[in-house]
Formats: structure tokens, C-alpha cells, sequence
């Protein structure tokens, strides 16, 4: 599972994906926009039909990808210990992995039960730029020392890319180009539907 807003998918967000579904032999990775995200209420958020068109474009040619529109079909605001434990009783016997970036991982003491989604899923944390080391001290004091080790092991080194949703949106309100940020058929889709001016 790679939870977020997608709003736009980037090619950072889709690098991080094929390189933890390479390195842990993933079966699928599903893309899971989020209805409203807890860390960013308030913002504007395009609507989640764009968000979910837009991953399909961007994941179009990879079998191995998916869109699962399940927090989307909830509603409210999107916590990642509410949809892992959905999938979890889904089918109890899939292993579950959850991909994020070291941003979210030095935030993690702050989400809803993080000691509970460490146990729901492996979490495979790759590095974001400008992103230092998370204080594996202070997340050991709440998720666990056997946690802090799990997610170490299962780390994912990738090229840093410094691309991120934020600085297409500022590129796209201001007519600049969000080229070779993002696949094509999404830099259409923005440029087509007028998203972010």
C-alpha cells in the first residue's frame, strides 16, 4: 500500500513504488489516494476523481499497479491504521507492506496508533530529500526497539528526486512547464482539465 493525495502523482512517487516493489518482491502496489488527509486539513484538494484519473494515467503499462479507491469510498479523513487493518481483515492471510518516504516515517509518533500499523504492515521507508535520519531513538519509545529494527532492515535506498506535488502545483498556477515531472499523459490531464490555476 502507498497511501497519499496524489495530487498530482509524480515521478518521485512512482520511482519509490517499482524500487520497493523491486526490492521486496511485492506482488501489487496499490496507490491509495486519500479522501482527506490528517496532515493537511484545510488545504485545497482537488477532487478525488481527478487525484484517482490521474494515478490511472500515470500507472497505465505497469501490470504490477493498482488504484484502490477504498479511503476515497469511506470518506472523511483518511487514516492509515483504519485501512490497514480494513485490508487486514479483507483477507488476514496477505502479507501487507506500507511504502513511505522518511518524511512521513520522523511524523509517524503522531498518527493514529502508530504501534498498531507497524503491526498491520512492514513499513518500507525510502529517503526524501532534504529529509534527515528519523530519531529511531524517539520512534523506539513508541513503536518498539523490534519495530525501529523491522523498518531499518526493510529499507529502500533510491535515487533522491527533488520533485514533489507542491512545486507542480506552484509550476502550474504560474504557466510554467511541469514537464518531465510527472508522465505525459498526467501533464495533459493538468494542462487539459486546467487543474492548479
Amino acid at each position: 500500500m502507498f497511501g497519499g493525495t496524489f495530487d498530482p502523482v509524480h515521478y518521485g512517487h512512482l520511482l519509490l513504488a517499482e524500487l520497493c516493489r523491486e526490492a521486496h518482491r511485492l506482488d501489487q502496489v496499490w496507490f491509495m489516494p486519500a479522501a482527506t488527509p490528517p496532515h493537511k486539513s484545510g488545504a485545497p484538494l482537488t477532487p478525488a476523481v481527478r487525484r484517482v484519473e490521474m494515478l490511472e494515467l500515470a500507472i497505465a503499462g505497469q501490470p504490477a499497479f493498482a488504484v484502490s479507491e477504498l479511503e476515497i469510498r469511506r470518506g472523511g479523513t483518511s487514516y492509515t491504521v483504519e485501512t490497514l487493518a480494513a485490508l487486514h481483515a479483507e483477507d488476514p492471510t496477505r502479507a501487507l507492506f506500507f511504502l513511505l518516504g522518511s518524511d512521513m516515517l520522523a511524523d509517524l509518533v503522531h498518527w493514529r496508533e502508530p504501534a498498531r500499523i507497524c503491526q498491520l504492515a512492514t513499513l518500507v521507508v525510502a529517503p526524501r530529500p532534504g529529509c534527515e535520519q528519523p530519531a529511531f531513538a524517539a520512534l523506539a519509545g513508541v513503536l518498539g526497539a523490534e519495530a525501529c529494527e523491522r523498518i531499518r532492515a526493510h529499507a529502500v535506498c533510491i535515487p533522491v528526486v527533488g520533485i514533489s506535488s507542491s512545486e507542480i502545483r506552484r509550476r502550474a498556477a504560474a504557466g510554467l512547464s511541469i514537464k518531465y515531472q510527472t508522465p505525459p499523459a498526467v501533464e495533459q490531464y493538468i494542462l487539459s482539465h486546467n487543474l492548479y490555476r
